[in-house]
């Protein structure tokens, strides 16, 4: 199970480079955080329990941010640089 955290790390990784070279600072940010938590995770050789509890709050704080950005914080027909 540590190594899957090591791909989601490899994976956010690729998506923070990404980011930043599509000139999007803030999100790369975001995801090279989120790489670095995941590598982190990865090394500390906790039990599959564990590592599936961290992953399903992660999800969660995940879907409720998203859930919360896209409800109250998106202007519905308003897109920028077009």
């Amino acid at each position: 199970m540590d190594r899957m955290f090591r791909v989601l790390g490899f994976w956010t990784g690729i998506f923070a480079v990404m980011f930043y070279l599509g000139d999007m600072k803030t999100t790369s940010l975001l995801f090279f955080g989120q790489t670095v938590f995941f590598v982190f995770l990865s090394y500390l050789k906790l039990s599959e329990r564990m590592y599936i509890y961290i992953f399903g709050a992660y999800l969660t704080i995940f879907f409720v941010g998203f859930t919360y950005w896209t409800t109250f914080m998106m202007i519905p027909g308003q897109a920028t640089g077009h």
